[in-house]
């Protein structure tokens, strides 16, 4: 709908042949404001027009290629892939060759349009390695062909300066298999001179900007374009363009082309050569005859020219200074003046640089070209300078016109054929068009025995003074009554005066406009002379390229017939090209510059009215709407425009054709205004298809009301159903909650009921049969009640775990004191029964004579409650680290129970000695410290008891028994530091080995037996026995005195 809308939009019509009122003014009209839009593409039927917009537009990707692709020519907006694609579709199925001519004046758009073909193109075809390397190779050719063939002028930074036209070739499955490229007049004269604010051809700058230093010094040149006479004319920056990176592309191009490298090389030092050329400086002298003479005035660039191309120096230097003239078998060596000379090497420099060209041009073509034998289908692509009207018009707009007129005329053949074409196989009756026919421009251009090209053929040849006067003349006498030639001569002849028409010219009327040519220059650049002398001069050099750019300088093929005209080559080149362009079916672009200051979003009215006429748009629109200006297929017409009766729409049963016949019945349009072909409908006025459009669109309007108000009564229908079917859904589940909750209420208050029935029940019962035993059933009830409710609180706050806490809940009742008691003992039993259990067997001893300390000395002595947080070790003395005592460890015999150092006093002065103690299972053994010998060994058997004080010192004493061995000399007195555990493992000791424990004494006074008799010893707390050991005093032969702190 987008495209349709666009072609049939009255302010911007996308088909100027829709355009109604057709005049100049409202096309142009269209162009502008198509253009102010951002759709540079218009068309004429299938002509595309293509605007320069001289900026980047996001028409060209991926997605544009796939939108355009296998599409219908005018279901979609206007674009140049519209054109490229249905030309190939119509190679590939219908097996038609196809032509694509590009046309516009130089700035217009034409090269950007030919690769965006080629690419197009390259894009639909089919993958594959081999077609993938063909589609390279044809897309590379151009960055090759610009270099070379491209310059910088006022209109275009990168003008096209040839004309040029590419057979593509494919396989019946529509792939590339290769191409063929021809050029057209390449503006050679561009090598020497050119106008100011232009530039040579991009190939000498891009060489000396991006080509590297020793490339640069092999080929003997500067990187300084000032230092070269052809470039030194005007800057050679152009904004925008990189150079370097320009010729790095072109030399990646000719590799995927298959140049080699020695080809590339050669080529470049061609290239050199013609450079260097124009810094050859001759001066002038006069000879003894008197004649004028040249000669090289610096011979520094001559040798380097000759040593690029192998030649001598002194060949060279004669070939530009003297020219060998043949007359009568006889030869002559005549000399040049200074501006002979200038043009001989002119004439050198740009012949060898047009044949380079054509050399290229030719090489390319061997890479890409079919080989022979494949059946073939061929889409050619021709890009060619358009029509030029200059201030000075010289001899190349003469033969460029002269072209535009030949493809004016096949323009416009083509176009009435292809119409007659269409009216006929749709079955309309073809009425003749009249339209302006330039057959008579062309005659008068080209007539073999008439025209102005064979006036000038003949004015070249012929002998005698030949200048441009003499032809003008001869044209004056020739065309005096033909009424598109005018020069002053005709004018003064019909008494007419024009002051712009000056008497060097001539006017030519051509399709476009009239034209007006100035004489000067036009046989020299026909005859496009190249002296004999220098042909053979490049044929003697060694270098192969060169040398095969002039086979005429071969000495064994000198031939003394003239070479073809310039005029005459292209004429004949023109012919071949129309012959091929009439085998061809033809797609055309005509290309429009907007502005001449290459800026965007700029359109200049008067230019482009100009290229309008130059074009001849209007006269092709005329030639498109002299019969019907529209033209659809029944399918799409009837899909288009069905809903504007009621008999079509919603729905056609029968075919295209009658629907469509019915849908313009109801309409009621006059008959006059349309017409029925097989397979299209056809209208003739612009004004009854933008009625047509006018009624779809309000009936679109009604369409789309339509569509809305079904779309939101079905919404809200919808909306309805959803809320109507929620609204149920939530109702049954209320109505589920209510009930739910009901039934949960009746069921709490018949259980309610249920409870106060059963206990009327049960107290009716009771009152009856138990009415006696009331109340002790009562008392145990509640006393089962109190005990149940205090021991489920007393489980849920049973104090921890850890034998410690000695913590308990009160009891609540007093009935119940006793039994909490009772439980808190069980309690605190099951507490250390549980940490028993886990305790490891030596934690286990050791807190098992702890204990037995306890029941020993708990409240019956001071020293006690020191002892309690000090572990027992047992071994204080390390018998099994220290060597000393291996005689000890050997009398213990791994039965040691304790051993430590302990304080023994004399039984006769009181003085305390050091002895070791060493309690086994079976003995107490005293020993000497220092010799670690046993003194006394005590069998645990002769011990009687054992008496200590109720202070805190460590005095004790061992009563033996009187039958005792090692007890001879009576009982002994001890102080040890580890007293407790000493009489604790001694209790324990004895209890394990006799089954009695030890006989405790806990008193302050004692009678010990001594050898000399029996003593009594008093135990004095006193406060001059410091905190160290217990002091011993006798009080004469039978008391003693213990001080103790």
């Amino acid at each position: 709908m987008e495209a349709t809308n666009s072609r049939l939009d009255v302010a911007a019509v996308g088909d100027l042949v829709l355009l109604d009122p057709l005049t100049e003014e409202s096309l142009l009209q269209t162009l502008q404001e198509r253009f102010r839009r951002g759709d540079i593409y218009t068309y004429i039927g299938n002509v595309v027009i293509s605007v320069n917009p001289y900026r980047s537009l996001p028409i060209y990707g991926p997605e544009a290629v796939q939108e355009y692709h296998n599409c219908n020519f005018f279901a979609v907006k206007p674009h140049i892939y519209a054109i490229a694609d249905d030309a190939y579709r119509s190679l590939r199925d219908r097996d038609r060759d196809q032509c694509i001519l590009i046309t516009g004046e130089s700035g217009a758009g034409k090269t950007e349009a030919s690769k965006l073909v080629m690419s197009y193109v390259a894009a639909v075809c089919s993958k594959g390695e081999e077609v993938d390397k063909v589609k390279e190779q044809l897309l590379q050719s151009n960055p090759v062909l610009e270099a070379f063939g491209n310059a910088k002028t006022v209109r275009n930074d990168n003008s096209s300066r040839f004309g040029k036209y590419m057979d593509v070739e494919f396989d019946f499955k529509g792939e590339p298999l290769g191409g063929v490229i021809s050029n057209y007049l390449l503006e050679k004269s561009r090598i020497v001179r050119h106008v100011r604010g232009e530039r040579n051809f991009h190939i000498f700058y891009q060489l000396l900007a991006g080509g590297s230093a020793q490339l640069l010094q092999q080929l003997k040149l500067r990187q300084d374009c000032q230092h070269y006479a052809y470039l030194n004319q005007e800057t050679s920056d152009v904004p925008g363009m990189d150079d370097a990176a320009n010729f790095r592309a072109m030399q990646d191009a000719m590799r995927v082309i298959g140049f080699s490298p020695a080809e590339v090389t050669a080529l470049l030092e061609v290239t050199a050569v013609v450079l260097k050329l124009g810094n050859v400086q001759l001066s002038g002298s006069y000879q003894a005859s008197g004649m004028e003479a040249c000669s090289i005035a610096e011979s520094q660039e001559l040798q380097e020219i000759c040593s690029l191309i192998g030649l001598d120096p002194s060949v060279l230097e004669q070939a530009l200074c003297s020219r060998t003239v043949k007359a009568r078998n006889e030869t002559v060596l005549t000399t040049l003046s200074v501006p002979q000379g200038y043009y001989g090497r002119d004439a050198l420099a740009k012949n060898i640089y047009s044949r380079l060209f054509d050399w290229l041009v030719n090489r390319i073509n061997t890479s890409i070209q079919v080989k022979p034998g494949k059946q073939r289908k061929v889409m050619g692509v021709l890009d060619i300078y358009g029509f030029e009207i200059f201030q000075d018009n010289g001899f190349e707009q003469f033969i460029i016109n002269y072209c535009n007129e030949k493809l004016q005329q096949i323009f416009i053949l083509m176009t009435l054929k292809e119409e007659q074409e269409e009216y006929v196989r749709e079955g309309i009756k073809w009425t003749p068009v009249e339209f302006f026919d330039n057959t008579i421009i062309c005659n008068l251009i080209e007539n073999s025995k008439g025209g102005i090209l064979a006036m000038l053929d003949e004015e070249c040849l012929r002998p005698g003074v030949v200048n441009e006067d003499t032809f003008l003349t001869k044209l004056n006498q020739l065309f005096a009554t033909h009424k598109h030639y005018e020069s002053r001569e005709t004018q003064n002849a019909r008494h007419v005066m024009d002051a712009s028409l000056l008497p060097h010219c001539f006017r030519i009327h051509h399709y476009a406009g009239k034209v007006t040519y100035n004489v000067s220059g036009f046989i020299e650049k026909n005859n496009d002379l190249l002296f004999r002398d220098l042909s053979q001069a490049m044929w003697a050099a060694r270098h192969e390229l060169l040398r095969s750019l002039f086979p005429e300088g071969d000495p064994q093929k000198v031939s003394l017939k003239l070479p073809p005209t310039a005029g005459f080559q292209f004429k004949a080149s023109v012919a071949t090209l129309m012959k091929n362009l009439y085998s061809k079916n033809p797609n055309y672009i005509r290309c429009i510059k907007p502005n001449e200051s290459k800026a965007p979003l700029l359109f200049t009215p008067e230019l482009v009215l100009a290229q309008v006429r130059y074009l001849g748009l209007m006269e092709n629109v005329r030639v498109r709407r002299a019969g019907y200006a529209f033209r659809q297929l029944y399918s799409s017409f009837l899909g288009r425009y069905k809903m504007l009766s009621p008999r079509t729409w919603p729905r056609w049963a029968g075919g295209d054709r009658e629907g469509t016949e019915v849908l313009m019945e109801d309409l009621a349009f006059p008959p006059e205004e349309l017409a029925f072909g097989h397979t299209k409908i056809f209208i003739r006025s612009p004004r009854t298809l933008f009625d047509l459009e006018k009624r779809r669109q309000e009936r679109v309007v009604e369409l789309a009301v339509l569509i809305q108000k079904m779309f939101r009564g079905w919404r809200c229908r919808t909306q309805y159903q959803l809320m109507r079917k929620s609204q149920i859904l939530i109702s049954a589940w209320f109505r589920g909650h209510r009930q739910k909750n009901k039934y949960q209420q009746t069921k709490r208050s018949a259980l309610l009921i249920q409870a106060y029935v059963r206990g009327w029940k049960v107290r009716r019962q009771h009152r009856r049969r138990f009415r006696s035993g009331a109340s002790a059933c009562l008392s145990n009830f509640i006393y089962r009640r109190l005990v149940q409710k205090f021991l489920v609180g007393l489980r849920k706050n049973l104090p921890p775990l850890s034998v410690l806490d000695q913590t308990w809940p009160p009891a609540p009742y007093k009935f119940l004191a006793d039994a909490n008691q009772e439980l808190r003992s069980i309690f605190f039993r099951w507490k250390c029964k549980k940490y028993l259990e886990q305790l490891s067997p030596q934690r286990r001893a050791l807190l098992q004579a702890k204990l037995c300390a306890s029941e020993l000395f708990k409240d019956k002595k001071s020293l006690y409650s020191k002892s309690v947080q000090q572990p027992f070790q047992g071994e204080y003395l390390g018998l099994r680290q220290n060597p000393k005592y291996q005689k000890l460890q050997a009398v213990a015999k791994d039965k040691l129970v304790m051993a430590e150092t302990v304080r023994k006093v004399n039984r006769a002065s009181g003085k305390t000695v050091p002895r070791l103690l060493l309690l086994t299972t079976e003995h107490l053994v005293l020993a000497d410290p220092k010799a670690a010998q046993p003194k006394t060994v005590l069998s645990l058997s002769d011990i009687r008891s054992v008496s200590v004080t109720r202070f805190s010192d460590g005095f004790l004493v061992l009563h033996l028994k009187e039958t005792s061995t090692g007890g001879a000399k009576g009982d002994f007195l001890l102080v040890s530091d580890h007293l407790i555990e000493l009489v604790t493992r001694l209790h324990q000791t004895l209890l394990d080995a006799t089954s009695q424990g030890l006989s405790l004494h806990i008193t302050d006074q004692f009678s010990t037996r001594f050898q000399k008799g029996d003593m009594a010893v008093t135990v004095v707390e006193s406060a001059k026995a410091g905190a160290g050991a217990p002091i011993c005093k006798k009080r004469g032969s039978h008391k003693m005195e213990i001080l103790v702190h």
